[in-house]
């Protein structure tokens, strides 16, 4: 620790922190534009200054000055206030006045410093320079004679995406931030520099002239776009989402979202289903809500629960999902499945389809493999943090599957499963790596578990953990990684087949044996279709996707942003949305309807409110009563016996931009896949349109 007096208030702050760092832990607010405390520091912008004695007799930049020893910093004095005013007043030199026009105004780090720190007039009155608007793709807007070259979005892509395709040319006066040649943004995480640019430089391009940021309500939620459960802000205005921002989460998702949690939310006003539909004469058409439960009733009635089976989509809330099990339970069906998908995750040791590690528990390790795995594509978040701790050094990363792009180094070792086989028994190139390792981990992806032999690789993946360290005292680096939002909290619940019960393919197979004759699709959309046969198909949900084209009854369910739901992610952390909006027309809350249809059914379930469900719920497992924490999950055997098929791995997701039918129905989302994606799951670096 160093001690030092800031503003004659003597602290201590560890060895090695910033001056501005000092400031901050004392309460002192100092302005600043380039620097970020999750960026390298660049110290361009001179805005921090401050005094330091003993030093130089003249402000010093404080972001970029260690402390030590018996230092002595003022923040406030009168040197330090004209220093601040003349470096606002060389960076309003050539800044345009557009504050009137301007997508940042309200939300201007540049306006609220200029009102703060500015001289209120200016001694330049030379022309301002312009500078011409550079192509981004299809997310961030571009007004480039506004940017003050702070370089927060050069570092941002540098260090944290890991994809630097931006960067600065020319000096002083000619200087500009560009992409080099023209071209889109590859990074899944591009959407991110338009939250760290401080001015009206760098703005959202699908939210471009929509809202003004006092009309809008925000809403603390989850985002559910993929199973990392990135805390998020929605802003809403009237019965619309317009915008998703980041939440602060240092264990989940830092600060930063995906650009498919941030974009896609248009896709929320497209292709609802907001009244109940039956079909008849072979044709959808609107009916009540009575008449649907009616339809569903006549349809049930004197059918075994041998012949009804349920299936739970990606974005099921926990709520919608525990409900829907009960009244399986009493309609006496087994036939229960949350892996439309079809992944080989075993439900009932819990460990067995966490990721143990933790989302945070990444910086601690030293070597990390995947298995069938792409978390460029899965989780963006978590491959930003894979990269963080490779930037910190002393770190490997090594790949059994597809040829991945990911934005660190990776030794690909092969995309055949029988390398894992070889390594249970001889010494290779995993076996070395894990022993040699003090905190080794373990990534595998739904590419691997999805297999015809995903549950004897999942056996073989635990044997191997526990014989090389990866699963010890102290320390688990097992780690499943989900692609859906619902997966944990399915699994969690127990919707999984019961005794005698069949999964997703089973399911599937009895509908064309005339076995199973009538499924309800709880959003799962994720599904062949085609093969539901004859079945008398429910659906419910809130787009009209797949499985609504297929439906004989739809009842109309509510999106994330449109209920008060509970959601776990893929390391185990219960969360929950807020209602930020109410759902469109006649729509409803899923567990309510489920609710309302048992009590038509004659099988009413035990629950009236929200409370009584949760506290079901709780009942069943007890971690859904701790709200934002991870709770350990002991460790057991999981998995099936038997040899592995001398197979490779299929990626998980074919289209990142398109994985769900809020995405697929999104209009920046479809711009998106046509510019940069191609299909093999690379982004297309030319950020053109592919020809057909």
């Amino acid at each position: 620790m160093v001690k030092l007096t800031i503003d004659g208030t003597e602290v201590e702050v560890p060895a090695g922190s910033t001056v501005i760092q000092a400031c901050e832990q004392v309460g002192i607010e100092i302005p600043r534009f380039c620097y970020h405390e999750r960026l390298e520091i660049a110290g361009t912008c001179r805005m921090c200054l401050v005094e330091i004695s003993p030093g130089p007799p003249k402000p010093q930049a404080s972001c970029a000055m260690p402390v030590a020893e018996n230092m002595v910093v003022k923040t406030d004095t009168p040197m330090i206030k004209k220093a601040r005013e003349g470096v606002m007043e060389f960076l309003l030199a050539n800044h345009p006045l557009d504050c009137p026009i301007c997508d940042q105004g309200g939300e201007c780090d540049l306006q609220d410093q200029a009102m703060a720190y500015g001289r209120g007039s200016s001694r330049f009155h030379e022309h301002k320079r312009a500078v011409k608007d550079k192509y981004m793709g299809p997310l961030v807007k571009t007004q480039m004679t506004r940017c003050i070259h702070c370089t927060r979005c050069i570092r941002f892509m540098e260090d944290v995406a890991g994809v630097p395709e931006l960067g600065a040319v020319n000096r002083g006066g000619h200087m500009e931030v560009t992409t080099y040649i023209e071209k889109a943004l590859t990074s899944e995480l591009s959407g991110n520099i338009i939250d760290l640019c401080p001015v009206g430089a760098l703005t959202s391009k699908p939210y471009a002239f929509t809202a003004r940021p006092w009309e809008l309500k925000h809403t603390e939620s989850i985002d559910v776009m993929d199973a990392v459960g990135s805390n998020i802000r929605l802003d809403s205005r009237g019965p619309q989402v317009v915008r998703v921002l980041p939440r602060l989460n240092e264990d989940v998702n830092e600060e930063w979202i995906s650009d498919k949690t941030r974009f896609a939310c248009d896709g929320l006003k497209l292709q609802r289903l907001d009244r109940p539909m039956v079909r008849k004469g072979g044709k959808l058409q609107e009916a009540t809500w009575q008449e649907a439960f009616d339809a569903i009733v006549e349809r049930t009635r004197g059918l075994p629960g041998e012949k009804i089976a349920a299936i739970a989509g990606d974005l099921a809330d926990c709520e919608a999902m525990m409900a829907l099990k009960d009244l399986m339970d009493k309609l006496g069906s087994p036939h229960t499945d949350c892996r439309q998908d079809g992944a080989h995750l075993d439900a009932s040791i819990r460990a067995g389809y966490l990721f143990n590690t933790t989302i945070a528990g990444i910086e601690q390790a030293d070597y990390c493999l995947l298995i069938g795995s792409n978390p460029r594509h899965e989780a963006p978040i978590i491959n930003a943090r894979l990269r963080k701790r490779y930037l910190a050094g002393g770190f490997h990363v090594a790949s059994v599957g597809p040829e991945v792009e990911l934005t660190y180094p990776v030794e690909e070792l092969g995309n055949d499963s029988t390398i894992l086989e070889k390594s249970l028994g001889s010494n290779t190139a995993i076996v070395e790596a894990l022993k040699k390792a003090e905190r080794p981990m373990i990534i595998i992806g739904q590419g691997a578990l999805k297999r015809e032999d995903g549950a004897q690789l999942l056996a073989l993946v635990r044997q191997l953990a526990e014989k090389y360290g990866v699963v010890k005292d102290g320390w688990n680096g097992f780690n499943v990684l989900h692609t859906a939002a619902a997966r944990v909290g399915g699994l969690d619940l127990g919707f999984v087949p019961g005794e005698k019960g069949r999964d997703v393919r089973n399911i599937l197979r009895g509908t064309l044996d005339i076995e199973i004759e009538v499924v309800y699709l709880l959003g799962a959309d994720e599904i062949d279709m085609s093969r539901l046969g004859r079945a008398f198909v429910i659906y419910q949900g809130h787009h009209g996707d797949k499985g609504a084209h297929r439906a004989d009854v739809i009842l109309p369910g509510a999106a994330y942003t449109e209920k008060d739901a509970t959601y776990v992610n893929t390391e185990g952390r219960v969360q929950q949305t807020q209602m930020a909006i109410f759902p469109p027309g006649q729509a409803k809350e899923d567990w309510k309807i489920v609710r309302a249809l048992s009590e038509a059914m004659g099988r009413k379930l035990p629950y009236d409110t929200l409370e009584q469900l949760r506290a079901r719920m709780v009942k069943l497992a007890p971690h859904f009563a701790k709200v934002g924490e991870v709770a350990q999950a002991a460790w057991g055997a999981f998995g099936a016996k038997g040899s592995l098929k001398a197979n490779s791995f299929d990626p998980a997701i074919e289209n990142f931009y398109m994985t769900d039918p809020i995405s697929r129905v999104s209009p920046t989302m479809a711009e998106c896949s046509a510019k940069l994606w191609k299909k093999g799951g690379t982004p297309d670096k030319t950020g053109k349109k592919r020809a057909a």
